[in-house]
This record gives structure tokens, C-alpha cells and sequence, in this order.
């Protein structure tokens, strides 16, 4: 076991007794292993903190988690809450001084209804493993992030996650009916209803769904539950010359009036790297994934596949259901095909979907500015892209910087924003004013200021310090 660092925190009181305090309320809860605070300095995206964190804390009841933020209150000690780590904006990631409180022991199922719809879950729940859960029920949990299998539904909430099939099943904000949720002085309050409508009053529950862990601790979710819809499903596979015109090509599907479950769109360079990480046979090219679920899948493909190849195309169209696993396997592989390659920045702006070849165009010209590749994939059917910066060395480059600066104000002047899914965290503090100007940018700092005046719930995440 480390020992903790020993000096005061904001209130004076020595970091040594805010440990003791922690263990005397939850016990074998509470960690200083050398393990456990050197993983919470980090999360996927790349980013480390320089400095191991205090202390992590594992509650098991929301009782705990009052508890923990009653001492926080009483030390002014910062709180940062973190589920499984896979976040990649450095939302969840701690440093000296802070309390870790990770949600992974608040992990169950505590409720299905399926006359209503809906379940209520722990946050520490991991995505797929409800969805395993809820599949016995008919239902499933429509928000799909490409990390399903490792990432929480409290860490979808804390970012508003989105994934591959948020185009026509909406991301998680619309997945979410209500929330119970600790704030910074260990009050307990509920937002939100199981209701189908609701509009009492503000809705907090939307405020709180992409928040990141700046308003308060989520200890419980309400969210809706869908049918699983038997019917047959058609998944098409298309290959351009240039991702530009399979960004063109994507977005005359969705501007036709078609409701693809999922599209997605892989770039030259990262198709070639995930042809090389699969040792797959690549001809070239970029990657065009359209798939249909539903009574109207089979019609809706075949008007699909025709604009396709209308637009140079060369598709495939499959029935297939593992055909259409293995395809989007492919999709899934991109992230560790590019983690090899060295360090790798991440990045998540969305455009309007009309826009997509646009901004493909932009990166295209950043890359040649700068001498550098940037792989990118895209949730086509929202607009969503995710190019990717690699880089050597522990520091993000400042040419690296310049050029991801460029692609940002690109996103923003083609009408887009900053972020899509993985939020702000600590790497896109900088560009927040960029797209919310003085005036809103202030009055959200205000919000924060209301919901933990003393500033101790992930501090300098999302808003400079």
C-alpha cells in the first residue's frame, strides 16, 4: 500500500485525514494502492495526468456516495467520478489531491418493466451487459457506442454517448427518462419521471445527461427500454475511390428520406490501416457500411444500393446476418489498428450531414498542410467523424495541435460543433468559447456555480480552471 500525500486541502484539512474519514464511512471501500491511483491518471484518450490522484473510493449504495461527497464538502476536497475509464477526452482522469469516486460496484439491473418500457440501472452497469440482461425481457438499450462491451451506462450518460446506431434510435440523451443524482454537498434529489411526456418545471435530466461529472453523481438511471422488432435485416457494403464521394454518396441516402439503422463511413488511410491490423485484402479506397432493420429493410436497402451505384459505387447487399457482423467487426477494429501506431489524439467534431463531404474535404487539406495522416471514420448517418491524430512521444506536438485546431474551426464554420459524443474534458477546453461565444460560456459557468458552489466535482474538466 502507498501512503497518501500529506499537506492541506482548500479547507486545511491534512489530505492524511480526509483518507481516514473515507475509511471510517465505507471501509475496504477506499484505496491507496499504488495500481489503483496511477490507472485513474489516465483514460483511451491518450491524455495522463502528471500526478497519481489521493485516493480511490468504491461505493456500493448511493448511501456511500452521499457519504463521500458530505466529506468532500467538509474538506474541499475535489471529487472525480469515474466509471470504466474509456472515455476519450480526458473527462475521468484524476490528479493530486482529488478523490477518485468510481462507479463500477454500483453495477446492476434493478428494474424491467416491459408493459412501460423502461428499466432502471445502476451506473456502473457496463452497456452490452444490460442489453444482455434486458434481451430475456424483448427489449434492448438503443444507445450502441462503439466500446459497448467495456464502457458504462453511467459513463453514456456523463458524455451523452452516442455510436453506430444513433441516427435512427437517438443518442443517449433520448434514451434516458429520469435520474437520481447526489450533488457536491451530498443531497440527494430525483430528476426526470417514468412517464412517456413530462415537463414539470426545467428539465434537469437533460442538463445533467452530457454533463461529465460537473453537476453531480449519478447514482441511478431510468431509461427507455425498446421491443426488440423481429424482421429481417440488410446490410450494404460499398467501396468508393475517394471518401469524399462516399461522403457524398451518404449523404444523399439520408437526404432521399431513407432511415438507415446505421451508416458508416471508413477513409482511405484508416481503411488501410484496418486492413493491415486485420491482414485483410484492401483494393483501396474508402468504406461505405449501410444497414436496415425493420418491416421496410429489404425496400429501403434496394433504393439505397441503386443511389449507390448510381453514385460510382462498387456495393454489395447481404441479408446475411453474420456477413453483417463481420463487416462491422471491421468498423470496431479501427480504434486498435490506429493505437498501434503510437500515440493517438482522438478527435469528435459533428457537422450536418449535408456537410460531410465538406468536412472530409477540410481534413483532406489540413493533412497536406501539415505533412500528416489523419485517419478518419465517420457515424455518417448523423454527420459525426472521428479523425485521428498519431504522434510519438508522450506530448501532443505542437504542429499536431495547429492542425487539430484547423479541423475544429473547419467543423464550426460548415455549421457543426466541437464534439458529437465524447465530450470536452480537459482536450478541447481551449475551443469551448470557439462555438459557445462569451456570453453562453459564461452563463453555463454560472450553472456549474449553482450546482457545486465550492468547485469540487471534476474541476478544470470542461471549463478552464
Amino acid at each position: 500500500m502507498s501512503t497518501a500525500a500529506s499537506f492541506p486541502s482548500a479547507s486545511g484539512t491534512d489530505e492524511r485525514d480526509v483518507v481516514a474519514l473515507l475509511r471510517d464511512a465505507l471501509g475496504d471501500a477506499v484505496s491507496t494502492d499504488d495500481s489503483a491511483l496511477s490507472a485513474a491518471r489516465e483514460d483511451k484518450s491518450g491524455h495522463v495526468s502528471p500526478s497519481a490522484p489521493l485516493v480511490v473510493v468504491t461505493p456500493r449504495t448511493t448511501a456511500d456516495v452521499q457519504a463521500v461527497m458530505r466529506i468532500a464538502t467538509q474538506t474541499r476536497t475535489p471529487v472525480v467520478v469515474r466509471g470504466a475509464g474509456t472515455g476519450l477526452a480526458g473527462g475521468a482522469i484524476a490528479s493530486e489531491g482529488e478523490i477518485v469516486l468510481s462507479t463500477l460496484a454500483m453495477d446492476q439491473l434493478l428494474e424491467v418493466s416491459r408493459d412501460d418500457e423502461l428499466a432502471v440501472v445502476q451506473p456502473g452497469i457496463i452497456n452490452a451487459e444490460l442489453n444482455a440482461q434486458l434481451a430475456p425481457h424483448g427489449l434492448w438499450f438503443a444507445p450502441d457506442p462503439a466500446s459497448r462491451a467495456i464502457s458504462t451506462v453511467g459513463g453514456n450518460i456523463a458524455t451523452n454517448a452516442g455510436g453506430l446506431l444513433c441516427a435512427k434510435y437517438g443518442v443517449t440523451r433520448e434514451a434516458v427518462l429520469g435520474l437520481k443524482v447526489v450533488l457536491a454537498d451530498g443531497r440527494l434529489l430525483e430528476f426526470g419521471h417514468r412517464t412517456v411526456k413530462g415537463v414539470t418545471g426545467l428539465d434537469f435530466t437533460a442538463l445533467m445527461i452530457g454533463s461529465e461529472g460537473t453537476l453531480g453523481v449519478v447514482v441511478e438511471a431510468t431509461v427507455r427500454a425498446k421491443r426488440i422488432t423481429p424482421g429481417p435485416v440488410a446490410t450494404i457494403s460499398a467501396s468508393f475511390e475517394s471518401v469524399e464521394d462516399a461522403a457524398r454518396a451518404s449523404a444523399v441516402i439520408t437526404a432521399s428520406g431513407l432511415a438507415p439503422a446505421i451508416m458508416e463511413l471508413i477513409g482511405e488511410s484508416a481503411m488501410r490501416r484496418i486492413a493491415d491490423y486485420l491482414e485483410l485484402d484492401h483494393p483501396g479506397g474508402s468504406q461505405l457500411i449501410v444497414q436496415f432493420d425493420g418491416p421496410g429493410a429489404v425496400v429501403e436497402s434496394e433504393a439505397a444500393l441503386a443511389s449507390i451505384q448510381s453514385l460510382g459505387g462498387v456495393a454489395t447487399l447481404s441479408p446475411d446476418p453474420a456477413e453483417s457482423e463481420r463487416l462491422f467487426q471491421v468498423r470496431r477494429s479501427f480504434h486498435p489498428s490506429i493505437a498501434r501506431l503510437g500515440h493517438v489524439l482522438i478527435e469528435d467534431v459533428c457537422v450536418p450531414r449535408s456537410a460531410l463531404p465538406a468536412m472530409f474535404s477540410a481534413i483532406g487539406e489540413i493533412e497536406r498542410k501539415y505533412g500528416i495522416e489523419i485517419p478518419t471514420v465517420a457515424h455518417a448517418g448523423d454527420g459525426n467523424l472521428h479523425p485521428n491524430f498519431v504522434f510519438d512521444g508522450d506530448d501532443v506536438p505542437d504542429h499536431i495541435w495547429a492542425a487539430a485546431d484547423e479541423m475544429f474551426l473547419s467543423a464550426l464554420r460548415l455549421g457543426g460543433t466541437l464534439t458529437g459524443e465524447h465530450g470536452i474534458g480537459l482536450l478541447k477546453r481551449r475551443w469551448l468559447k470557439d462555438e459557445l461565444g462569451d456570453d453562453q460560456l459564461e452563463l453555463q459557468r454560472q450553472v456549474k456555480r449553482v450546482f457545486d458552489p465550492l468547485g469540487i466535482l471534476n474541476p478544470g474538466k470542461v471549463f478552464e480552471a
